[in-house]
């Protein structure tokens, strides 16, 4: 199998299983503050790599040449799911979700500035296409003619401004650390920042809700463990076009365990941004 096309699928996996941490996140978020959640999303996924590695390496592998970088990507993931996870009371998941797309449309954009990647102007295209999507997902009044959207919608966007810059930094980490290196250091910042909070927002969970709190930080460890090898096999242009399947999982975990049907707006703002995404993904023609 071929770097890029094991990238692929794990990028794909990767997907897969943030819908289901997103799906629980919704469920406890009625239940737990959303920090709260944080805490327990980020220490049990750090405790559950920690003795992974320990049991398969013998060691932890800490030590790394890039120790800030790591910091500033852990910082950026905290950001993006602390913000993300604020909007979940006030947004079905696939409305989150659609907006939060922003995020590969300005991956693609940071690749091409900040790691010098290639991007051809039908990518471009593709991009502003995508841009276009997220417009109809958000539903503004001149186009729809209705309210103003929710103002929690904002933050889904936020979401996609702190994922893109994580994304990059994963990127450009794969290329001087060990990605196990980067795979521990995914939630340590993050768990060091929701700890320092806790005494503003604890609630005592009761037995029956631990392991749904532990089952967080699985998710997330298994699906940035995911992530990490995949932007160690394939470039970010590539890879996070990708990120719009998570639309189809996002619905239908929506349907299945909310009862949110997505609307009109919801499903063109998702098919013109699959469609850029399209546009992104095709590989371009090597010249004759």
């Amino acid at each position: 199998m071929s770097g890029w096309l094991a990238g692929l699928l794990l990028q794909v996996a990767a997907l897969a299983v943030f819908v289901c941490m997103d799906t629980l996140l919704k469920v406890l978020t009625a239940f737990y503050a959303v920090p709260q959640l944080m805490w327990a999303r980020f220490l049990f996924s750090l405790i559950a790599v920690a003795l992974l590695f320990r049991l398969t390496m013998g060691r932890l592998p800490w030590r790394s040449r890039a120790p800030w970088l790591q910091a500033w990507r852990s910082l950026m993931l905290a950001g993006a799911n602390l913000m993300f996870s604020s909007a979940l009371p006030y947004l079905p998941l696939a409305d989150a979700t659609a907006i939060g797309f922003a995020s590969p449309l300005l991956t693609v954009a940071l690749a091409a500035v900040w790691l010098r990647e290639r991007v051809s102007p039908r990518r471009w295209a593709g991009v502003a296409i995508g841009l276009a999507g997220v417009m109809v997902a958000l539903r503004p009044p001149f186009l729809t003619g209705a309210e103003p959207p929710h103002w929690a919608a904002v933050l889904p966007l936020g979401t996609a401004c702190m994922f893109a810059v994580y994304q990059i930094l994963t990127r450009k980490l794969a290329s001087i650390d060990d990605p196990r290196t980067t795979i521990l250091h995914t939630g340590f910042a993050g768990c060091v920042v929701t700890t320092l909070v806790q005494p503003f927002f604890w609630t005592w969970p009761p037995a029956l809700d631990w392991p749904l709190l532990v089952l967080l930080g699985l998710f997330g460890a298994l699906g940035h463990g995911l992530l990490v090898l995949a932007y160690a096999r394939a470039p970010v242009s590539l890879l996070a076009p990708l990120s719009y399947t998570q639309l189809l999982w996002a619905s239908l975990s929506g349907i299945l365990v909310f009862g949110d049907w997505p609307d009109g707006w919801t499903l063109l703002g998702g098919l013109v941004i699959a469609l850029g995404g399209i546009l992104v993904a095709l590989p371009d023609r090597k010249p004759a």
